[in-house]
């Protein structure tokens, strides 16, 4: 039994089960509306904890920046009401990080979470507004800080790229190599075919070598407890790095460990932990949606509905509450953030991190 996670109380999609959409995918009128009534619940919630938040916290991982980020998406799906809050929440905190001499390479305090935010921006704005000379730049040096790290530990020869954050070698999206890897492989960061075929092909080869016999991937390159179905740490989040790599390599291998790793949020993802996104349902969902628009297999749409049913229930099951109740990725703005995605999924994204 697995102590971290509750039984999953649903039934699995079959074509003649109850499920809350069409044959085309589009979500009927009375789930839309379940999740409205809930995301207008959560937020009046959200914003009464928020008077107690550290004004410090600037972050988005669970700070004034991550509001900012919810409030920014609230806008482009329910309209520009939301562009005013994410407007003074930013005019309030004007504190800035200092920097450091050795920055990590990992997505949530080192150089890919700072490539993130140029892509973002430029998504957003539809052009080129930062030149992509920077964005090739940081590119090579996470490329560079990879290879010198893999030669130092003496493992080229099984992954050409490694990186580590406080001593060890972590796999998931958020501190590790497959957060890493699957930005290295975005088309928007234009890295040479020789290059993702040199560097970046063997390297994702190297985290699939890791797989667990569930299906599952541990937390750290060195762990063998299979224990953790997080979007942090496990199957959730290795399953982006998989799907991109499927887009890049068209090798089917990939899709079927994306399919694996799927399977294995399906039967753990109800997380004790809550209904966030860092290790929560809200999250592990993100990973349903990512197959469905890749595949468009309505299983993965069905199964995130019902995650979302979920957390339709939020606080009814006796999770763990998060430190910071209102964050974009421990507390309830993730749940909005996940549940405001579901109405349009074809667009749904996890923030901060999927393009």
């Amino acid at each position: 039994m697995d102590v971290r996670s509750f039984p999953n109380p649903y039934q699995d999609y079959t074509k003649d089960a109850s499920v809350p959409f069409n044959s085309a995918g589009q979500l009927n009128h009375d789930f839309v509306n379940r999740l409205n009534l809930k995301i207008r619940e959560l937020l009046i919630r959200m914003e009464s904890e928020l008077e107690h938040a550290d004004p410090r916290d600037f972050t988005v991982y669970t700070g004034w920046s991550g509001i900012a980020l919810l409030y920014l998406h609230l806008a482009e799906v329910y309209g520009d009401d939301y562009l005013e809050k994410a407007h003074r929440v930013l005019e309030l905190h004007p504190y800035v990080m200092e920097g450091k001499n050795r920055e990590p390479d990992e997505l949530l305090y080192g150089r890919v979470g700072y490539l993130y935010s140029l892509l973002f921006i430029n998504k957003h704005y539809k052009e080129e507004k930062i030149p992509f000379k920077y964005i090739q730049e940081m590119c090579d040096r996470i490329l560079k800080s990879g290879e010198n790290f893999a030669d130092q530990k003496k493992m080229k020869t099984q992954s050409p790229l490694l990186y580590e954050w406080y001593k060890e070698c972590y796999v998931g999206p958020a501190h590790g190599l497959a957060g890493i890897y699957y930005f290295l492989m975005q088309p928007e960061c234009k890295v040479s075919s020789e290059k993702l075929q040199a560097l970046v092909r063997p390297s994702v080869e190297y985290v699939r070598r890791l797989k667990f016999p569930s299906g599952n991937y541990p937390a750290c390159s060195d762990d063998n407890r299979d224990l953790l179905v997080h979007w942090c740490h496990g199957a959730p989040g290795v399953i982006y790095m998989l799907t991109q790599a499927y887009k890049v390599f068209q090798n089917n291998e990939y899709l079927a460990d994306a399919a694996q790793c799927a399977e294995i949020v399906w039967q753990r993802g109800l997380l004790k932990k809550g209904y966030g996104l860092c290790h929560g349902a809200a999250g592990n969902a993100y990973s349903f949606l990512a197959m469905y628009n890749l595949t468009h297999d309505l299983k993965y749409l069905y199964r995130a509905c019902k995650f979302a049913d979920w957390c339709l229930d939020y606080g009814s099951h006796g999770c763990r509450v998060p430190d910071t109740t209102y964050s974009l990725f421990e507390g309830l703005a993730g749940t909005i953030y996940f549940l405001s995605d579901l109405t349009n999924p074809e667009k749904a994204r996890f923030p901060a991190f999927e393009l």
